[in-house]
């Protein structure tokens, strides 16, 4: 039997729950705490212990010495720039050539399955058989180089190794898939309608695609330049397999690696990492505050 008593506290229960739900608080939440814990332990802390690591010098000196033994280094600064030349091309050409692909491949037709899967498989081959393989086909006796040379259109091997291009080829390879996964799922978000509607006034298919799906699949791009950016800026076995790790494709992220692994400077290293990062959050930055002014409506793509 209930009493007055059992009553009174599922009362007063029920109306601290609605309390906090007012206040936006759900017992729900509590799921979060897995990610959370996650998220704490896998990121926030190896961030922090880094950052501070980075305040640190081996040698001694101020808090900033590794900081300024970075940037006053011509050698060592250069690394941003030689990032920056090879992270923003390949992802700017990623999403530019995902576009029109996934635009044809967004409705149904035979074989869709089939072509989607030949699109992605680059994802499953990682960087090192991706080098291999470009190593195997532009390198100086590679595929490549012989038809040119066998047909009389070159007399000697064009330079597509172990220069800046490896690396930037490397990079459109592994990259292009998440780009054209990104790319599509936005594609498919965007209500076909619009179009319809457009076409049924008199819009070509070009003035359909500029005026109607470019502008709601701006954001979409801006997201998908950032992933990809980010994909590539963090470039490292390509710069060494294909590139020229010593020269034209020293990035940053192997000049984290030496202060780590060969100089035993794990302070300096930090400090670079907390530099690539810094400059990763600059773009990134960016690109989110032009993305901000890009039509976001009900009816833009949405992923």
């Amino acid at each position: 039997m209930t009493g007055p008593g059992t009553i009174s506290r599922s009362a007063a229960g029920l109306d601290w729950r609605h309390r906090l739900a007012e206040r936006g608080v759900d017992r729900r939440l509590w799921l979060l705490l897995p990610a959370t814990v996650f998220v704490l332990v896998l990121f926030i802390y190896p961030f922090v212990y880094g950052l501070s690591l980075s305040f640190q010098p081996m040698n001694g000196g101020g808090v900033f010495a590794n900081y300024q033994k970075f940037f006053s280094d011509a050698y060592q600064r250069d690394t941003i720039v030689t990032t920056l030349r090879i992270a923003l091309p390949a992802a700017l050409l990623n999403v530019l050539a995902a576009v029109p692909i996934a635009f044809r491949m967004r409705g149904r037709f035979r074989g869709k399955r089939l072509m989607t899967t030949v699109l992605v498989i680059p994802i499953t081959l990682g960087t090192v058989l991706t080098a291999q393989g470009l190593l195997n086909f532009l390198g100086p006796t590679g595929w490549f180089n012989r038809v040119l040379m066998g047909i009389g259109l070159a007399d000697d091997p064009i330079r597509l190794t172990n220069n800046y291009w490896g690396v930037f080829f490397s990079l459109i390879i592994t990259g292009f898939p998440f780009a054209f996964l990104l790319v599509l799922s936005y594609l498919s978000g965007i209500d076909p309608t619009l179009e319809r509607a457009a076409a049924t006034l008199g819009a070509s298919r070009s003035q359909r695609f500029r005026r109607i799906t470019l502008p709601l699949l701006a954001p979409g791009l801006a997201t998908t330049f950032l992933l990809t950016f980010v994909l590539a800026f963090s470039v490292f076995p390509s710069a060494v397999l294909v590139g020229n790790p010593a020269g034209s494709t020293r990035v940053i992220s192997l000049a984290a690696y030496q202060a780590a692994y060969e100089q035993y400077d794990y302070a300096y290293a930090s400090a670079i990492a907390m530099i690539m990062g810094a400059v990763e959050l600059v773009v990134v930055a960016v690109v989110l505050v032009w993305r901000s002014r890009l039509y976001t409506g009900s009816t833009g793509g949405k992923g």
